[in-house]
């Protein structure tokens, strides 16, 4: 079977078993057993790797004799510090895949998955807390959890063999999307599409320092640029040279996380707890060199009334009812001096007015760290109704690390509103195609004249993409849409989008509505002073 083949197999199958049980409580035990495959096959590979080491002449444990060796192998294999060494977790006998599968006709096998979690967790203090535990509580008809890891072990993986690991972490995340497309408007806590975060990394181009993603989910930004940095490693560094800070408000969200990056070989720091970014931080002293997220935009709780002295609002205090420039300015404090950040927003934020947004934008644009606005189609989320863009952050214009060219006082707008096609087998969501991701993201490096450039000279696309220095924004009112910049491509150059006018006008309707409610209230009571109340 091919990868696509294989994976549309094991999800049809699992899917299948899912009985009455909802998409969002079935996928923590799907993903729990792809887990425990994932370190049950570790585990008894990493067996073989150390009595490959007895008899590798090369090697510092390497032992002549052969008697001595088979002797040594039963005890090495036993000896939990030859796993640790190599960052393989150390399962339990009872806790392995194969010796559970074994029990899996029996109507206990629920207790024993939970026992064996907890097992596991117990022997490797980083899993303390991730695992799934709840196999005994799980509404399964009879049987069908035994038939779901019967599917789960169809997977195979071998560390020796770089592309199993490759299968098991593409299983995992196609897992992720399909369960998203099924959640629909829930799954924007865990999951955003892999178009636009493959978008986000080849503009951004992260490969050496420091990653950050304060509404990390279950992890998609950091697998990706750990992807990206492996696709250059012959020129420019190696995995290892990105190291990962995260934050995510989701308890169970934040496991997805940590399983993803596991399975992924990864390491990173997702803070001591499940905690909101703006109340509880994290990673305060966090200074990222990289900074890519998804966050949840147009919020309206998000403890403003407790921050507004908070060191993090640069330019202007965030609207109370609206996150967005809440997201921006934390994003902003955690670069370093050269960083630079990619965000996904709604569309309201690049001409929202309102609540003081328009002048904090304007801050911004004045400052000089707004670097690139990118306006994508619609359709290409599940999650998410409304129309979003891609803000593009930076802190250093200059020529240097960042680029070749000095784009100091200017902005780069693309337009990819005409991008995209249905994803095959769905009526409504859209994807852009690994083409149309490139377009975008060597339009930005030559325009940077980056490294990751193909060599072409950065020019002006009518319809797609324009270079505006701020006095040209400054005449739009700062307003960031690109459709007012890159010219007439089917849309009028300086007309606004019905989607951004919409989001925009609901917006203002809402305010004037709270406004018209508050003026009733006071009219009444002094009807009621003057002694014309009810």
């Amino acid at each position: 079977m091919t990868s696509k083949e294989l994976k549309d197999r094991l999800w049809d199958a699992a899917n299948a078993l899912r009985g009455s049980v909802s998409a969002a409580q079935y996928k923590y035990p799907v993903l729990g057993l792809v887990f425990l495959k994932y370190i049950s096959d570790t585990f008894e590979a990493q067996g073989d790797v150390i009595r490959g080491k007895l008899a590798d002449p090369a090697s510092d444990i390497f032992i002549d004799d052969d008697t001595l060796r088979e002797e040594s192998a039963a005890m090495f294999v036993e000896d939990k510090t030859f796993y640790e060494s190599d960052n393989v977790f150390w399962v339990p006998e009872e806790a392995r895949f194969q010796k559970l599968l074994d029990y899996s006709a029996q109507p206990d096998l629920p207790q024993k998955l939970d026992e064996a979690m907890r097992m596991i967790e117990k022997e490797n203090t980083t899993l303390t807390g991730v695992l799934y535990r709840n196999y005994g509580r799980l509404e399964l008809e009879a049987g069908k959890l035994g038939e779901l890891m019967g599917i789960v072990a169809q997977l195979k993986f071998d560390p020796r063999n770089h592309g199993s690991r490759d299968v098991f972490g593409e299983v995992y995340e196609y897992f992720l999307g399909k369960f998203a497309r099924m959640e629909g408007q829930r799954a924007g806590e865990f999951y955003t599409p892999k178009c636009v975060v493959e978008t986000l990394v080849e503009v951004l181009a992260p490969f050496r320092g420091k990653i950050y993603d304060p509404a990390c989910g279950s992890g998609g930004m950091f697998v990706q640029s750990a992807k990206f940095m492996e696709a250059h490693a012959g020129t420019l560094g190696k995995k290892g040279d990105l190291a990962i800070y995260g934050q995510e408000l989701m308890a169970e969200t934040r496991k997805l996380c940590k399983m993803n990056l596991a399975i992924h070989g990864l390491e990173g720091n997702i803070g001591k707890t499940y905690a909101s970014t703006f109340t509880n931080d994290q990673h305060p002293t966090l200074r990222a060199d990289f900074l890519l997220a998804n966050p949840p935009f147009n919020i309206s709780n998000w403890g403003g009334e407790k921050l507004e002295e908070d060191p993090r609002w640069a330019y202007g205090i965030p609207p109370k009812g609206n996150a967005n420039f809440a997201w921006l300015q934390h994003m902003l404090a955690r670069l370093s001096h050269k960083g630079r950040a990619g965000v996904v927003l709604a569309n309201g934020s690049m001409s929202s007015q309102q609540s003081g947004e328009g002048a904090i934008r304007e801050g911004m644009i004045k400052d000089d760290v707004v670097e690139c606005m990118v306006a994508l189609p619609g359709q290409l989320f599940s999650t998410a109704a409304i129309p979003v863009c891609l803000w593009f952050l930076s802190k250093d214009k200059k020529p240097g690390i960042n680029g070749k060219a000095d784009r100091s006082g200017q902005i780069l707008f693309i337009d990819c509103r005409q991008m995209g096609t249905l994803i095959p087998g769905s009526r409504i969501q859209k994807e852009l195609s690994e083409e149309e991701i490139q377009k975008i993201a060597q339009t930005y490096h030559r325009w940077r004249e980056t490294d990751f450039s193909d060599g072409e000279d950065y020019q002006d696309e009518a319809g797609f993409c324009a270079s505006v220095d701020l006095v040209g924004v400054e005449k739009h009112g700062f307003v960031l849409t690109p459709g007012r910049y890159v010219g007439a491509n089917g849309i009028e150059a300086d007309s606004v989008p019905f989607e951004e006018k919409m989001t925009e006008l609901s917006s203002r309707l809402y305010v004037q509505m709270k406004e018209t409610s508050m003026l009733d209230d006071v009219i009444r009571k002094n009807m009621e002073v003057l002694g014309y109340g009810e």
